[in-house]
């Protein structure tokens, strides 16, 4: 099994690629905020939209990660620019807030790597303001007879009032966060019952994840559940697989509540399980073998997590997560990245869904959870969630 202290020479390579790609990229988007390339070149979300509704623009779920890396950067270089950047980013968002229509579950996701990390660095009080404005924003979608957080407005006329996705619990941590900086507990209790119906809803056996499941927004309880960006419903989307194995990692870190990080390693034991030998992560784990898509960002974002739970165990079971974290983001950077000018993304092959209409391509959050899984080997990480 690979161990960090064996992969040193490697992971300072891969940080001096990161650092390096990350010093013109940064200067040639600062004015952006990207969700992909077109051509190579960053795409721009940052332009606000006219359907203010439609949760694109500059209300997009993934918005919240360019600020994310150029925090990341902050903290390894020390470089003034990226901190910014990161501000020029954050700003932009206030245009979310002020429409507010678009948004929805995901403004853990948007402001937590943004806000809540500006504060914590800088103390900025206007952060700490905005970053409050999106907690209580996420609170408001609490549904009590559920025990759940609403996921998304209605899509195109469907009605989604009831549905909840393991995504969500990525954006929790900005209730954990909200309590911990204010002292009222609301915002962690629903960030639990919340946490504890996924736990018991989304989470199979056999530690395989659902990815929407349907809930009675009238008298709770479960409706049905749907494949949702996965192969077909009973399937096992590989990103909700992430999300759940790091999400619950990230429940048990600021609750310290045991069922959590039991969840995560039974998550984590049936991803790794499934993992192919060559590495290469599919879209989803129970996807026909033919055609054979796949997600970069899913074996990124399992990364983080794997070690994160490396953290929290034993030395008996420490090198199983470590050891598959190294192999995943060795498979990465050997066979999924692109450090050239040709590309301003790191990560190739990422997929939102299995049936979207693209597949392949470059998504900021997988050079986001790329970039801070390297970090976190390299130790003195900044954990943003």
């Amino acid at each position: 099994m690979l161990t960090v202290e064996k992969s040193n020479v490697w992971l300072q390579d891969v940080i001096r690629k990161i650092t390096d790609k990350m010093d013109w990229v940064s200067e040639k988007s600062k004015h952006k905020i990207p969700y992909t390339t077109i051509h190579g070149v960053h795409d721009d979300k940052s332009v606000s939209n006219s359907n203010a509704g439609s949760g694109d623009g500059i209300s997009w779920w993934t918005n919240g990660f360019w600020g994310g890396m150029m925090w990341q950067m902050y903290h390894v270089t020390g470089q003034e620019k990226y901190k910014e950047f990161a501000n020029l980013s954050e700003n932009k968002l206030d245009a979310g807030l002020q429409q507010y229509y678009g948004l929805h579950h995901d403004v853990g996701f948007m402001w937590l790597p943004t806000s809540v990390a500006n504060y914590r660095i800088t103390r900025n009080p206007e952060s700490r303001k905005r970053a409050l404005h999106a907690a209580n924003l996420l609170a408001g979608r609490y549904n009590p007879a559920g025990e759940f957080i609403r996921a998304w407005n209605d899509l195109d006329g469907e009605d989604t009032r009831g549905w909840a996705i393991i995504d969500c619990m990525f954006n929790i941590p900005i209730l954990y966060w909200a309590t911990e900086e204010t002292g009222d507990p609301r915002f962690m209790q629903i960030a639990i019952k919340h946490a504890d119906t996924a736990m018991n809803t989304f989470v199979r056996p056999d530690g395989s994840v659902n990815h929407i499941v349907e809930f009675d927004p009238f008298h709770g309880g479960v409706v049905k559940t749907y494949g949702g960006q996965g192969y077909e419903e009973g399937s096992s989307w590989t990103r909700g697989q992430s999300w759940g194995l790091y999400g619950f990692m990230m429940s048990f870190i600021h609750t310290g509540k045991e069922e959590y990080l039991h969840t995560a390693k039974r998550i984590a034991h049936y991803f790794i399980a499934n993992i192919p030998e060559n590495g290469i992560i599919p879209i989803d784990f129970r996807q026909p073998k033919d055609p054979a898509y796949e997600d970069s960002t899913a074996a990124a974002i399992a990364a983080c997590g794997l070690i994160e739970i490396s953290k929290a165990v034993g030395e008996h079971e420490k090198d199983l997560y470590l050891g598959t974290a190294l192999k995943l983001l060795k498979v990465l950077d050997e066979l999924r990245t692109d450090w050239t000018r040709d590309c301003d993304c790191i990560l190739k092959n990422g997929s939102a869904a299995y049936h979207a209409k693209e597949h392949h391509q470059s998504i900021i959050y997988g050079d986001y959870y790329f970039m801070e899984a390297i970090f976190k080997l390299k130790g003195n990480d900044l954990y943003l969630w």
